[in-house]
């Protein structure tokens, strides 16, 4: 009788396991059957105590295609068994969405693609409908490259790749991109394998940079760098190409890691750097035009592909501190000269100057040694004056050339910056385009003047005049010449009283002896000392000496009365 009739607490454990597993139902996608139609509404039957309603607008296309009948198996999500009219609440989109994000979560696990249908645009991108799930496309990843109008994929069924997946916040991220980079790179995969290096291959012009262009191949495209446009210089390849444009092209390299192909069109004809040394040899003058200019030079097109240098040092005779561009200009045709052709470094040296006439040669035909000329100061430095010539060239006097008696660093200060001076050439070189000028050379010179004529000469006496008083002598000048000399404190008198500069005064003259002459160092002293003692011996040696009892006095005594009779 027990058996037949269970007690409360079986009815109670009964009870509780029914609940718990209405519970477990909740939440879940069950397989259920039509059984009914309420207007806009299917009556489902997923044997739970009473049937559900679904709004047969979530059956999406089976709705609209008019396919959905009585008696037809569906999965819907339960939400809750229950609800206040004691109704199951079930939805048919939930079970398509909990289906959708298992299928979802195996495709991003394996990296597979998904298909999806973007329906609608939002900030930052656009949704996508996954089967039923919602994800989000970014406007960055819709295509390789930037597209102003996507309409014409709204709406169509195309694949995606799942970048991220969240689904406690049910967000999904996909890519179109990607699938697109996959499936170019196994189309450039598969076109790369039918290329090879060297192959010549015509292509179109499809974007245009600073650096080069880019050439579509047929589906690929490869890189044509600027200086692989032609063998000569080109600054910016739109000077030859213009998007669009069909051109014949050979593949110079393929990078079959990266799919990467360079691009050559100079490769289809010959270079014209081959025999360079027999087509443009040393010593040989060309007409080219200047391409370019640079601070340290200009580069001139000889030819189609060859270009020489015209180094700043190469491009004057005369002015060696001007940029080239104030010299030529940008397509100016100029005569050149072959200086160096080195074919290996693909280098050919100019010159400008040289098919110019050399003012030094000119000026050294014009102006032989000991010519006079005259030319304006243009600067003045330690070691000299430099002056502008004819043929705008410039010569050099040298600081031991502006006076034969002052220093040089005394003479140089009578003269300044855009004075007229005369001068003698002294020397030409040429070569190292030196001038030499000399002043002093202008008038004679008194020294050496003297020194031929023998007036001047070791042992002479000589009238001097005071030129300057100094407290270790003082400076005369050498009567009747221009020869300045200095007597020296010492030397001023045989007494050491009357050694003192103090006692003469500018302007008085005085006799002294000339103890050294030396042409070479065009050197002289005198000392009225070695006049004073030569005098002495002198006059001892002529009236008689110590020995006859006349004292010193007494000779010098004699001697200066006869003088003095005499004169």
């Amino acid at each position: 009788m027990s058996d037949l009739n269970p007690s409360t607490e079986d009815f109670a454990s009964l009870f509780e396991a029914s609940m718990q597993t209405e519970v477990q139902i909740e939440g879940s996608v069950l397989r259920g059957q039509i059984v009914g139609f309420e207007k806009d509404l299917a009556v489902v039957d997923v044997g739970l105590k009473t049937e559900g309603r679904v709004p047969v607008k979530e059956f999406g296309a089976l709705y609209r295609d008019g396919k959905l009948n009585i008696g037809d198996s569906v999965e819907v999500y339960v939400e809750r068994i229950e609800n206040a009219m004691g109704e199951a609440v079930l939805s048919r989109e939930k079970a398509r969405r909990e289906e959708s994000w298992l299928k979802l979560e195996v495709a991003h696990e394996k990296g597979e693609k998904v298909q999806g249908q973007i329906f609608n645009s939002v900030k930052g991108g656009f949704t996508v409908d996954l089967d039923g799930a919602i994800a989000f496309l970014p406007r960055s990843q819709v295509d390789i490259r930037p597209i102003r109008d996507v309409a014409p994929l709204m709406n169509t069924t195309q694949p995606f790749m799942i970048l991220k997946m969240d689904k406690r916040r049910g967000n999904i991220v996909v890519s179109r991109r990607s699938v697109l980079e996959e499936t170019r790179a196994e189309q450039r995969s598969e076109l790369v394998q039918n290329l090879a290096e060297g192959q010549v291959i015509e292509g179109v012009v499809k974007n245009i940079t600073d650096y080069g262009a880019f050439v579509d191949l047929g589906g690929i495209d490869g890189l044509l760098h600027v200086t692989d446009i032609a063998w000569r210089r080109i600054n910016h390849p739109s000077e030859v190409l213009t998007i669009g444009e069909a051109v014949k092209v050979q593949i110079v390299r393929i990078n079959q890691e990266t799919h990467r192909i360079s691009l050559g069109m100079k490769q289809l004809h010959s270079d014209p750097w081959e025999g360079i040394d027999a087509k443009y040899p040393l010593g040989a003058k060309f007409t080219g035009r200047v391409t370019n200019i640079t601070d340290y030079g200009a580069f001139v097109e000889l030819e189609d592909g060859i270009e020489g240098l015209i180094h700043v040092t190469e491009m004057s005779w005369t002015k060696k501190n001007v940029h080239p561009g104030k010299i030529v200009a940008t397509s100016q045709e100029v005569d050149v000269m072959v200086l160096e052709v080195d074919p290996s470094k693909r280098r050919i040296s100019l010159g400008l100057k040289q098919t110019l006439t050399n003012p030094w040669e000119d000026f050294a035909e014009s102006y032989p040694v000991g010519k006079e000329v005259e030319g304006e100061v243009k600067n003045k430095t330690e070691f000299g004056l430099f002056i502008g010539l004819d043929g705008d060239v410039d010569g050099m006097v040298h600081l031991s050339d502006l006076d034969w008696n002052r220093p040089g660093e005394e003479a140089i200060e009578d003269y300044n910056k855009g004075d007229m001076v005369k001068a003698v050439v002294l020397d030409v070189d040429v070569e190292k385009e030196r001038i030499s000028l000399g002043v002093k050379q202008l008038g004679g010179d008194a020294f050496n003047e003297a020194a031929e004529s023998g007036d001047l000469r070791k042992n002479a006496v000589v009238t001097c005049e005071v030129t300057e008083v100094k407290d270790s002598g003082i400076d005369v000048k050498i009567a009747e010449t221009d020869i300045q000399a200095f007597i020296r404190r010492s030397d001023l008198s045989r007494d050491r009283d009357g050694q003192r500069p103090e006692r003469f005064s500018v302007g008085d003259k005085v006799d002294a002896r000339i103890t050294n002459f030396d042409k070479k160092s065009r050197k002289i002293s005198v000392s009225i000392k070695a006049l004073e003692i030569a005098e002495e011996k002198e006059a001892v040696a002529q009236y008689g000496s110590s020995d006859s009892g006349a004292s010193l006095g007494d000779i010098l005594g004699a001697a200066l009365k006869e003088q003095s009779t005499d004169e």
